[in-house]
C-alpha cells in the first residue's frame, strides 16, 4: 500500500476515494498474487506524474523479480518508453513495431515520438 500511496484509504468506500486512488488500488490488487502475466489497460491514464512513475516502477520490479510479462495498452509515450517492445496501432492495424534493445529510456521515448509524428504525416 505504501508504494502506491493508498494506505490512508484502507477503511474508505469506493465512492469516497478519487479516480487516481481507485486506479492505484486496481494496480496493487493485480500485483498482489505475483502473477506471471499482467494485462494493463491504460494503467497510468488517470494518475498524476508521481503516481504514474510509481506504477511503472512497480511493473518493472514485477518484471525483474517475478519474470512477469506486462502487456500494456497506453497512449502515454512515457509509460511506453519503459517497455521492451512497443507495437503501434492505428485504426486497429499494426503500423510499426519498435524494440528498445539496449537503448536508454529517453532515447527510446524520442524514437516512439518520432514514429508517431511520421504516422501523422501520412
Amino acid at each position: 500500500c505504501d508504494v502506491f500511496g493508498i494506505g490512508g484509504i484502507r477503511d474508505k468506500y469506493p465512492a469516497e476515494i478519487s479516480g487516481g486512488e481507485k486506479q492505484r488500488t486496481a494496480v496493487a490488487r493485480a500485483l498482489i498474487n505475483h502473477p506471471l502475466l499482467v494485462l494493463a489497460d491504460e494503467p497510468t491514464g488517470n494518475l498524476d506524474s508521481k503516481s504514474a512513475r510509481a506504477v511503472i516502477r512497480t511493473f518493472e520490479q514485477a518484471r525483474q523479480a517475478l519474470g512477469a510479462t506486462i502487456f500494456m495498452v497506453t497512449h502515454d509515450s512515457y509509460a511506453a518508453s519503459h517497455c521492451d517492445r512497443v507495437v503501434i496501432l492505428q485504426d486497429g492495424r499494426v503500423r510499426r513495431t519498435l524494440e528498445k534493445g539496449g537503448m536508454e529510456r529517453s532515447a527510446f521515448q524520442d524514437l516512439l515520438l518520432d514514429a508517431i509524428r511520421e504516422m501523422g504525416k501520412e
